[in-house]
């Protein structure tokens, strides 16, 4: 065994269960601990803190699971960077990893996370040196130094919490605990975005200074617009649900809907099952990937102005002004709230380059979706070859036809290129519709929960349906 083969076999990690399979209120039990204990950990502040300059991407904190600012800043990002680089390497062919085999899938899995611990701290320096988390103004030099060091161990080690829980939510949960995480910070932001009682300067219902005209729930705020008879501010809150009622349910249909392709088993006569592909066939990682580039992008955009110093936008690529806005192609990736300018301004000055940027914003999504999602089939094992092999190294085939990979990979051919296409049409056009009618969380935001809570529910239900049915299980051989 080679030292590199030491390393990562020898990194530390979660037991899993001694049995087979774990009982349906054990996963629950585990999944609700870890949930818990992530919303815990998102109010602890890193100490010392000064300027957040990070605060502003609520974007991106929603898609990395993150909370800029508390000890879950990295949120799930050094899990995904590694798992999506390692993915395509493999895919690529760059790296080669058995994964038929228990040591070729633990290889795999620890080359995996040693990149996700270096990817903790790659990201831990990168936040706090190039100025996005920074200690207060008051330490200067050798202090300031050691107050920075102090930051990046703390995110760190928030980003190594992270990666457990996640290998928790893997071994003793339902789904995983990256799904997991995304999936509850969305949540968050919608409850707090529809029902918070509180108003933009966070003085809560009861205090003295609150705001009604700013409250932050567009519930109470449609309800208080309706009584005060305010049509803008009613059309504005009305616009934000309706949009998020929309977008969550063409997303919960377009989910359900797939093509179902007959295959039998060869040595079983009368007996097969239907091979489904679903309609968004590569699920919602392209507009997860055009998203974190957008996002990225404006992110580093942010280092960079206050790496150079005096945050003036920089040439050509533009960056934000003093109070956080967007300019130049930034406020392009930035996706405008297209249904607040057309209800608030009634001057088409504004409107016309709102109009031109709204278009714009969901070309770029949807051009990129579907780029990343035939880049993401050819690369993840997902394009017809393989799956034709691995429905025949399952000992099923087309009835009525010979066993030939051929046969089954040019009808595979058939569903997968179109399905590809337009799967990722349909989700950049449905992330940026509610980007730009200003939803109660950011379009890929509601995609990727409700996909994600659709597969929980239905990896749920599939285990309560054993547990109720343990004949089941065995027929199933699982």
């Amino acid at each position: 065994m080679s030292f590199f083969d030491k390393i990562i076999f020898n990194l530390p990690e979660v037991a899993g269960p001694k049995q087979k399979k774990l009982p349906f209120k054990e996963k629950l039990k585990w999944t609700l601990i870890v949930l818990v204990a992530f919303y815990i950990l998102g109010l602890i502040t890193i100490w010392p803190l000064g300027d957040n300059a990070l605060a502003q991407f609520e974007y991106l904190s929603i898609i990395l699971g993150a909370k800029f600012g508390s000890l879950i800043s990295l949120g799930i990002s050094p899990i995904v960077n590694a798992s999506i680089i390692l993915q395509l390497l493999n895919g690529s062919g760059i790296l080669k990893f058995n994964l038929t085999t228990p040591e070729g899938r633990q290889r795999f899995e620890g080359v995996q996370k040693l990149m996700a611990i270096f990817f903790a701290v790659f990201m831990a320096l990168i936040y706090v040196f190039m100025g996005g988390l920074t200690p207060p103004a008051q330490y200067v030099g050798a202090a300031r130094v050691q107050m920075q060091l102090l930051l990046v161990l703390q995110l760190f080690l928030g980003g190594m919490i992270i990666i457990f829980m996640d290998e928790i939510v893997s071994k003793w949960g339902f789904g995983s605990g990256v799904s997991l995480f995304i999936a509850a910070g969305i949540s968050m932001e919608i409850v707090l975005k529809a029902f918070s009682i509180s108003d933009s300067s966070g003085n809560l219902l009861f205090n003295p200074n609150f705001q009604a005209e700013q409250i932050v729930g567009r519930v109470w705020g449609l309800i208080i617009s309706l009584t005060r008879q305010d049509l803008q501010g009613a059309l504005l809150a009305l616009a934000a649900i309706l949009a998020t009622g929309i977008v969550f349910s063409m997303a919960v249909y377009a989910q359900s809907m797939k093509i179902e392709i007959p295959l039998s088993f060869g040595r079983v006569r009368g007996h097969g099952i239907r091979w489904p592909l679903h309609f968004i066939y590569t699920s919602n990682i392209p507009v997860i990937l055009v998203a974190s580039l957008f996002a990225t992008m404006q992110l580093w955009v942010r280092l960079m102005q206050n790496w150079i110093g005096g945050g003036n936008p920089l040439p050509i690529i533009g960056g934000f002004t003093a109070n956080g806005s967007p300019v130049g192609l930034m406020e392009v990736l930035n996706g405008p709230n297209l249904v607040q300018t057309l209800i608030v301004s009634r001057d088409f000055s504004v409107i016309g380059p709102i109009l031109l940027n709204s278009l714009v914003y969901i070309l770029l999504m949807v051009i990129g979706s579907v780029i990343f999602s035939l880049f993401w089939v050819q690369t993840s094992g997902m394009d017809a070859q393989s799956q034709a092999d691995q429905i025949l190294s399952s000992g099923l085939q087309i009835p009525g036809f010979r066993r030939d990979p051929r046969i089954l990979e040019r009808l595979l051919n058939r569903y997968i290129g179109p399905l590809t296409v337009m799967g990722a049409i349909v989700v950049g056009l449905l992330a940026a519709v509610a980007d730009l009618f200003g939803a109660l969380s950011r379009g890929t935001g509601i995609l990727l929960t409700v996909m994600i809570v659709y597969k929980l529910y239905e990896d749920i239900a599939r285990e309560h349906m054993y547990d109720m049915n343990p004949m089941l299980r065995k027929v199933m051989g699982k």
